[in-house]
């Protein structure tokens, strides 16, 4: 569903201090993924919590449509409303997408799905679009999760500047959004760098943070150094990487982020496909196990969260 951009070089963009996002994936029928030795929850779907939030409710004032140049403009459109979007999300969820502005001013297109007080941020990688995290989304937002997925700058719909360092800003305006939305508490996600400035955005958050995913995500993004920050959360963990990915360049700086967390529940997942970030999902022979792995992962980070911290 998500296609890679030809004028974003995924082996600059994704990893910046690395050379590749992935090497080559590994042979149809490749061995199921192994897992550390805390068993993930099953992989069977997650029960669907009862919400008492009916949709809509307390909804603030939307944001005014902003016009600006968009970084892949043949792979934008416009909404009814006036929004930008990449083209790659779907008809029937244009009317949820709406323009973020970040501390620096710029604009990023964003998808908003679901309702009620439990937040999930999605972030997607460098060279990807907004689309990586869109099934997932949509599965969290049927459960009942209020789910927020940026578009990172110099991507897709989002705005086009000559600046690339700071897209931690990126995520820090998503999880605003999440705040003004009315989540009372957040689960943070991101893919490859995505992970990275997910987990530097949370660190220092108003939010309490539920848990935190992040798939072939560096130790270090830009200036923003995911060690550093997992040094700081010691809410319930998922790592996630394939060892193919870059000939083991990536593992590496997963395992030294892995070490890094303070987290006393933390997983990791090494998954045998050999692709970088979402597309151990999207791509890998056994990623709709992973899917449902992550899925399950978010769901029981909140059904354990003790709301009295």
């Amino acid at each position: 569903m998500t296609t890679l951009r030809s004028a974003l070089p995924v082996a600059l963009l994704c990893l910046w201090g690395l050379s590749a996002c992935s090497s080559a994936p590994g042979a149809a029928g490749a061995p199921e993924p192994t897992r550390a030795s805390v068993r993930l929850p099953s992989a069977g779907a997650p029960a669907q919590r009862p919400r008492t939030n009916p949709p809509g409710a307390n909804r603030p004032s939307p944001h005014r449509p902003v016009d600006y140049t968009p970084s892949w403009p043949d792979r934008t459109a416009r909404t009814k409303a006036g929004y930008l979007v990449d083209t790659c999300v779907p008809a029937s969820l244009r009317d949820r997408v709406t323009t973020l502005t970040t501390s620096d001013g710029v604009h990023l297109s964003a998808l908003e799905l679901g309702d009620g007080p439990d937040g999930v941020l999605l972030d997607h990688e460098q060279g990807y679009n907004i689309c990586s995290f869109i099934d997932i989304g949509k599965q969290l937002a049927s459960r009942g999760y209020r789910v927020v997925i940026p578009e990172y700058r110099n991507h897709g719909a989002s705005e086009h500047v000559a600046d690339n360092e700071h897209i931690d800003r990126d995520a820090r305006a998503g999880l605003a959004e999440l705040e003004r939305l009315g989540a009372e508490r957040v689960f943070l996600g991101g893919a490859s760098c995505g992970g990275t400035t997910a987990a530097v955005a949370g660190a220092d958050g108003e939010l309490p943070l539920v848990g935190l995913l992040m798939m072939s995500s560096p130790a270090r993004c830009g200036g923003a150094d995911a060690v550093a920050a997992v040094r700081k959360i010691d809410a319930p963990s998922l790592f996630a990487v394939s060892p193919g990915d870059m000939n083991g360049a990536v593992e590496k700086q997963v395992r030294e982020v892995y070490a890094a967390s303070a987290a006393t529940q933390k997983r990791l997942v090494i998954d045998r496909s050999g692709y970088h970030g979402t597309d151990m999902i999207r791509r890998g022979p056994r990623g709709g196990a992973l899917e449902r792995d992550v899925v399950a992962f978010v769901v029981a980070a909140y059904d354990t969260y003790d709301t009295s911290r």
